[in-house]
């Protein structure tokens, strides 16, 4: 059987941890090298001292040299890095043949596209790797031989509902369309003058998953899904008009393929991250992955409706991006983490968020995204316009309101 050592990237978040719950169940297939962090030095102490990894990494140098510290006392022999030049690092490592790529927004591109051009065997939490960057992403993973698994939940069962040969081609394996489906978040049935009021925790509390605060809210105005619809475009070669997205509030199929025949194979499943992180790390094996079976028996019914563009409008400016092309996708994603950041900090309210995101759309010039400068230079531009509308809107009393609602003032 053979040993994978495996660097994770985002070891504290939810993906993180659930990806060392699986890891730990299967310790003659597994071994931890690099585990990294950006600021939770506690959690990741622990983590180190349990899974006792090679390397450790943080984003800060003075948070490394206490957890540097402290490892050394406790007997650890653990080598801990910081910032983007420590990731790039263990993103590399020769003793890591599989990168878990688990970094929550931009801050995860460069590690990850670095263990890409490695050639590594790379599994995918980090959607917004492929939402900036798709096509430099894609061709960097031709080029350098490398792997590339997803664990989002859908694209995982995408991967899962196709053909063993599949190459990029879907219409050699006569596929129609893919489908991918969405829970609808905390909101999918409140009236569109309720969403003024809500919460950061309401909107955190996702009824089917346990996910970091960031994600939540894109679950919640649905950005997520159209963050996966972009994803889906260069993972499996499918154009906008083969990429639907259809409301599933019980989260048990987790995304379906639509055949030219009329079959339709759907992954089911709890909704729990640990069966795409287990399906991914042991591909093209199946492992324990401490998940309970499924029993319809007792999920009773599985309910579908079509989306709602007009409420949920993050999805729309996703497609629209997507239909852009060239940097579109990556201004759409940084003006999203700053409106997120923004409503989190109790700065804008909840529906502002598509709003700045729609203008910001309109205002940032967009380029080809022939490289990684062109991407981060239109993601800079973008969160540099983002954070220009939240100040006015600041100014304006709507953070004020904002924050009343979210009980931080």
């Amino acid at each position: 059987m053979l040993m994978r050592g495996v660097t994770l990237l985002g070891s504290t978040g939810s993906i993180g941890t659930s990806t060392l719950a699986v890891i730990e169940r299967q310790p003659e297939r597994f071994r931890v090298v690099a585990l990294t962090a950006h600021s939770k030095a506690e959690v990741l102490i622990a983590q180190c001292l349990r899974h006792r990894p090679e390397f450790a990494v943080l984003s800060k140098a003075a948070d490394a040299q206490r957890v540097q510290d402290a490892l050394r006392r406790a007997g650890s022999d653990c080598t801990v890095l910081h910032g983007e030049q420590g990731l790039e690092q263990v993103a590399t490592l020769p003793q890591a043949d599989t990168v878990v790529a688990a970094i929550v927004g931009a801050a995860g591109l460069k590690s990850t596209l670095a263990s890409v051009r490695a050639g590594k065997r790379v599994l995918l939490a980090n959607k917004e790797a492929l939402v900036m960057a798709g096509g430099v992403f894609m061709s960097a993973v031709r080029e350098h031989g490398a792997t590339l698994l997803p664990i989002d939940s859908e694209h995982n069962a995408i991967l899962q509902a196709l053909p063993s040969d599949f190459v990029g081609d879907l219409d050699a394996v006569g596929v129609r369309r893919i489908v991918l489906t969405a829970s609808g978040g905390p909101f999918r049935l409140m009236r569109a003058d309720q969403l003024e009021r809500v919460t950061a925790d309401e909107a955190c509390a996702h009824p089917n998953w346990v996910m970091g605060r960031k994600i939540s809210v894109d679950s919640a105005t649905m950005m997520n899904k159209g963050l996966e619809v972009i994803e889906a475009h260069w993972l499996f070669g499918a154009p906008r008009d083969r990429i639907a997205v259809v409301i599933h509030p019980q989260s048990i199929i987790h995304s379906m393929v639509e055949y030219r025949d009329g079959s339709t194979l759907a992954q089911l499943g709890q909704p729990d991250m640990r069966t795409p992180i287990a399906y991914a790390l042991a591909y093209p094996e199946r492992i324990e992955s401490g998940v309970q079976p499924l029993d319809l028996t007792r999920v009773g019914r599985l309910d579908f409706s079509p989306p709602d563009l007009e409420r949920f409008m993050c999805l729309r400016l996703a497609y629209e991006a997507l239909d852009q092309g060239g940097t579109a996708s990556a201004v759409l994603n940084a003006a999203n983490e700053v409106a997120v950041s923004g409503f989190l900090a109790g700065e804008l309210r909840f529906p502002r968020i598509g709003e700045l995101i729609e203008d910001v759309m309109a205002e940032v010039p967009m380029a080809p995204a022939d490289s990684i400068e062109a991407v981060l230079s239109a993601d800079r531009m973008a969160r540099q316009c983002a954070q220009d509308w939240i100040d006015r809107r600041r100014v304006g009393g709507d953070a004020i309101v904002a924050a009343r609602v979210s009980g931080s003032a």
